[in-house]
C-alpha cells in the first residue's frame, strides 16, 4: 500500500511517500505565492524520487495552512493531528511535542496511538516562532544555519524582547552600533526564544520523552537552550520539516486500509441483497 501525505505550511511545502510503512521518498520546497502550484511541485518531486505516479497512490491526506486548497488530496487533517502521528510513528514513547514552523508554534500532549490529548499555540507573532531567527540572520548577515552553532560559543548573552519581534530588531540594531559580540547577540536571540516557547510547553505539562519538530529542530542553540532549561534530551527526527507530512501519510494509510475493508462487507451485503431479491 502506497499513500502520500503533504504539508503546505506558511513557508515549505512538504510531501512523503510511504510505501508498506516505510518511507521511500520525501521533498522540501519553499511555498510560493500559490499554494496550489507548491503542492503540486513538492509533490510531483517527492513521487518522482519515489519513481511512482499519483495515480498508484492508495490515499492522499493534506495538512498545514494551505491544505484545504491541495486538489488532488482525499482529506485534509490539522497538523497538529499530523505532527502528533507523525511524531510516535517515528518514536513510540514520546508523549510530547514541540512543532515550531516558521510563523507559528504549537505544544502537543499525545497519546501512543499519537491521539492528540491537548495543545496550545503562539499569538501570531514572529517572537514566538522560526521566523523570529531569519530576522536576527538577515540583521547580522549570516547564514541561517550558522545563528545555532554561533550562540553556543558565546561566554554571555546580552537581553533580547521575547514579546515582540520588533522591539527585539531594534534591540539587536542597538548592540550592533555597540560593537556588541555577533554571538553574544544570537545567544541572546535564542534565549529569548526559548523563554516564549517554554511557557507554552508548560502550559501542556512536558512528559519525559520529548520531541522538536519543525525548522527550529535544526538550530542546535535553541535545542540545547531548551534541552538544559527542560532537564530532557529531545527526540529529533533526521529531517524535522517532514514530521506533518509523514502523519498525514500515516493517516492516509490508515484510511486506506479502513477503505479496504469496508469494501469486502459492501459486496457481501449487496450479493445477499441481489439473492433475496431473487
Amino acid at each position: 500500500m502506497i499513500t502520500l501525505g503533504v504539508d503546505i505550511g506558511s513557508l515549505t511545502g512538504k510531501a512523503l511517500v510511504l510505501c508498506d510503512g516505510e518511507i521511500v521518498s520525501w521533498e522540501i520546497v519553499p511555498t510560493g505565492p500559490d499554494s496550489v502550484e507548491t503542492a503540486r511541485l513538492v509533490t510531483g518531486r517527492a513521487l518522482e524520487k519515489a519513481g511512482r505516479s499519483l495515480e498508484e497512490m492508495s490515499y492522499v491526506v493534506s495538512t498545514g495552512y494551505g491544505r484545504v486548497v491541495v486538489p488532488f488530496a482525499q482529506k485534509n487533517i490539522s497538523e497538529i493531528s499530523c505532527h502528533a502521528k507523525g511524531a510516535t510513528w517515528l518514536y513510540p514513547e514520546v508523549r510530547s511535542i514541540l512543532d515550531m514552523g516558521g510563523q507559528d508554534c504549537k505544544a502537543i500532549r499525545c497519546e501512543s496511538s499519537g491521539k492528540v490529548t491537548n495543545f496550545v499555540m503562539n499569538d501570531k507573532c514572529a517572537a514566538g516562532a522560526g521566523r523570529s531567527m531569519g530576522i536576527v540572520a538577515e540583521l547580522l548577515e549570516l547564514p541561517l544555519e550558522q545563528v545555532g552553532p554561533l550562540s553556543l560559543e558565546a561566554a554571555k548573552s546580552v537581553p533580547i524582547s521575547s514579546t515582540c519581534v520588533v522591539f527585539a530588531r531594534s534591540e539587536i540594531l542597538a548592540y550592533m552600533r555597540q560593537g556588541v559580540p555577533r554571538p553574544e547577540v544570537l545567544a541572546g536571540a535564542c534565549e529569548a526564544l526559548c523563554s516564549r516557547v517554554l511557557g507554552l510547553l508548560r502550559r501542556v505539562t512536558v512528559e519525559p520523552v520529548f520531541m522538536i519538530s519543525g525548522g527550529i529542530a535544526k538550530n542546535a542553540g535553541v535545542v540545547k537552550r531548551l534541552e538544559k532549561a527542560l532537564g530532557l534530551e529531545a527526540q529529533i527526527c533526521f529531517e524535522p520539516q517532514i514530521v506533518g507530512a509523514l502523519g498525514a501519510a500515516v493517516f492516509a494509510r490508515e484510511l486506506a486500509e479502513k477503505q479496504a475493508k469496508k469494501r469486502p462487507g459492501d459486496r457481501g451485503q449487496q450479493q445477499s441483497r441481489q439473492e433475496n431479491e431473487a
